[in-house]
């Protein structure tokens, strides 16, 4: 049984996946396999409609399928935002149409969201190889200021025809390589939080995202010039990522302290020359960021730790409501710190437990980790192959803002990561002095020559 047969075993949603060239061909075969005698409705933006969509329509039609006038996205400003969600989900509650999401992350997410808030499943086809969100429970989309993760069902069925994903940006393609590498801090942050007690790892939810992982990424230059093989590597991992996230009904599987990064500079309305940054590009800097920290805690001898140092610098609960609540005074997300911080706050007794077993653990711990992390060099020599950005800069994320994402990234999920792990020994200041300051990666004098083109 190969990966993806193995994840759709598993899956408790998505029931087809096919991945191949000129596929499009057959996802009225699939329509009429997953969804027996109902009514199709091509859901697209104009751009993925002249791309998949249009030639999706007429294979319907042709095949007998009853269908509804495609639902096109007009504005030129389309993103993952709820009023957009809010649009579709108006016009799915006049019909009873099965939706056929045409595109990638965008079209996908608002999709899912707004079938399952009209009580329907959906087909997807995939367009380009950009996130790993086509088969992922759940949908990250922007609401009240605040990138947010919505329960959400996956695609009852997938069809990602790699014909028409070789043929996409080259940008887009990096964009997902990065989201599919940020798999590899996310793993580490899940084995981090395994070894406290925190949150113990899945072995099945592990297996499925973690298993072919680096085969998955072994050719970014394959994957940057479109070459077949490489691509359809890079579609499954993608797609395992999801199975993951499905399996475990939550991003923990695919997501951790990288991809917080990106939803803070989202929250924070971040833009590179007036334009969104994609998912993957933010991720990618999350990732070499996140990357270059972990390098800074495997130099960190745990075995030594002070805890009684690090419990004096704990703050109460009072203080750290107080510190939660300052921190994103004047933003559009004033109260997210404190809902989030106060989610994973412990208490003076219940950390003291936690550092001792990461000081009595630290070497088998330390091994696991530099196991599961790629070291940040060839970190940033796979991506800069890919063509995604591995200096801040290229996304418009100065220095002194990057080493702030470190500080302000920590409060805004529950979900623990190894930045929480450096506010709860006391470490933050130090490691970040180590890549900010002096002989540091990202110290104002190692700035180097870089392609901003992104």
């Amino acid at each position: 049984m190969s990966k993806i047969e193995e994840a759709l075993a598993a899956a408790s949603e998505t029931r087809a996946l096919r991945i191949g060239p000129g596929l499009l061909a057959e996802v009225a075969e699939l329509f009429t396999e997953q969804f027996p005698g109902q009514t199709a409705v091509v859901i697209a933006d104009e751009t993925t409609f002249k791309i998949a969509g249009e030639t999706v329509a007429k294979n319907l039609a042709d095949a007998g399928i009853p269908q509804l006038s495609p639902f096109i996205f007009k504005d030129p400003d389309l993103y993952a935002e709820y009023k957009f969600v809010a649009e579709l989900e108006t016009f799915l509650k006049t019909n009873q149409a099965i939706p056929v999401a045409v595109g990638s992350g965008t079209i996908n997410d608002l999709t899912k969201l707004a079938s399952h808030l009209t009580n329907r499943q959906y087909l997807c086809v995939a367009t380009a190889a950009s996130m790993d969100g086509y088969t992922a429970f759940g949908a990250s989309i922007t609401a009240d200021g605040a990138k947010q993760t919505f329960n959400c069902p996956a695609p009852q069925a997938c069809l990602a025809d790699t014909d028409i994903i070789c043929a996409a940006p080259s940008e887009m393609t990096a964009s997902g390589y990065a989201d599919l590498f940020a798999k590899v801090t996310a793993g580490a942050d899940w084995i981090l939080a395994h070894a406290l007690q925190v949150e113990p790892i899945d072995d099945k939810a592990w297996s499925i995202v973690q298993g072919g992982l680096h085969e998955s990424l072994a050719d970014p230059e394959g994957v940057r010039k479109g070459d077949q093989a490489a691509i359809t590597k890079l579609v499954e991992g993608l797609m395992l990522g999801g199975f993951a996230m499905q399996w475990h009904k939550t991003s923990r599987p695919a997501s951790g302290a990288e991809h917080q990064f990106s939803h803070l500079w989202n929250m924070e309305n971040h833009l590179h020359h007036g334009e969104h940054i994609s998912h993957g590009f933010q991720v990618s800097i999350g990732t070499i960021a996140i990357t270059a920290f972990y390098e800074q805690v495997l130099k960190t001898d745990f075995s030594k730790l002070d805890i009684e140092k690090s419990l004096e610098q704990w703050p109460s609960a009072v203080q750290s409501d107080q510190e939660s609540l300052a921190i994103f005074v004047g933003t559009d997300f004033p109260e997210i710190g404190l809902q989030e911080t106060r989610a994973k706050y412990i208490d003076h007794e219940k950390l003291r437990a936690q550092l001792t077993l990461l000081k009595e653990n630290w070497p088998a711990l330390k091994n696991k980790l530099a196991e599961q992390i790629v070291p940040y060099q060839e970190a940033k020599r796979r991506l800069e192959r890919v063509g995604a950005p591995t200096a801040p800069e290229q996304i418009s994320i100065t220095r002194e803002r990057l080493r702030e994402t470190f500080i302000r990234a920590q409060y805004i999920r529950r979900r623990f990561t190894i930045l929480d792990l450096a506010v709860r020994t006391g470490y933050l200041d130090q490691w970040l002095d180590g890549l900010f300051g002096k002989g540091g990666i990202w110290h104002p004098t190692s700035l180097h020559s870089h392609t901003d083109k992104f």
